[in-house]
């Protein structure tokens, strides 16, 4: 059983804390000659699009062009990636991918999504005092809501042979009242800044891939 990531929204929607225990997975590589058929979308950085093939998926970043790591969209020596491959005398050319864990601003984004959408599913509901999203399934994880009666949200990643998410969330609510309420530096619905929160979070994760230990 595996915690992909535990996330904290408060009532605005601002996410407050993000803990990710992702494992990174190995980088895909492959030489390709002009032109070269794989689409980028750019944010921060390169990402595939179009054209997804073998273990390059779309999803995935751009992290080195032949042996040398990229920074965002930009070679090494600062020129811009895009244009490097549209010059057909540089081919043939190694590229690698990886993928990526969110960024600061794509979490926040995903966190603002998230408490919008409980909100749309909480006025759809036809019975009064819905609780909106408790579980959304997929194929390789399942997330898990916790809504408190303050406001805030406790989400939980979880892969779908986790059967323990709502005792876990619980327990997460418990050690955020323990070390972030009642921390006397901690300013409520302010980014959670806590080292002991911090450590009891990653124990109870780590415990959370014993059997029946939750």
């Amino acid at each position: 059983m595996t915690i992909y990531a535990v996330y904290i929204i408060n009532k605005a929607g601002s996410l407050i804390l993000h803990y990710d225990n992702v494992p990174s997975r190995e980088p895909a590589q492959k030489t390709f000659t002009y032109p070269l058929n794989i689409k980028f979308r750019e944010s921060e950085r390169l990402v595939v699009h179009y054209g997804e093939q073998g273990d390059i998926k779309v999803g995935y970043a751009l992290i080195s062009v032949n042996g040398e790591a990229v920074v965002g969209k930009s070679m090494p020596d600062g020129r811009r990636i895009l244009d490097f491959l549209a010059e057909p005398s540089n081919y043939p050319v190694t590229l690698q991918f990886q993928l990526p864990k969110p960024s600061a601003n794509e979490r926040i984004m995903l966190a603002s999504m998230f408490h919008s959408l409980w909100a749309i599913a909480s006025k759809l509901s036809p019975e009064k005092n819905s609780s909106g999203i408790e579980v959304l399934e997929a194929d390789s994880f399942h997330l898990h809501c916790l809504h408190t009666l303050t406001g805030l949200k406790f989400l939980l990643m979880a892969d779908p042979s986790h059967a323990g998410a709502g005792s876990l969330l619980k327990k997460v609510y418990e050690i955020y009242a323990d070390y972030a309420l009642k921390n006397p530096f901690y300013s409520l619905e302010m980014p959670i800044r806590c080292e002991l929160f911090d450590q009891n979070l990653q124990k109870l994760v780590d415990s959370a891939g014993h059997p029946g230990s939750v």
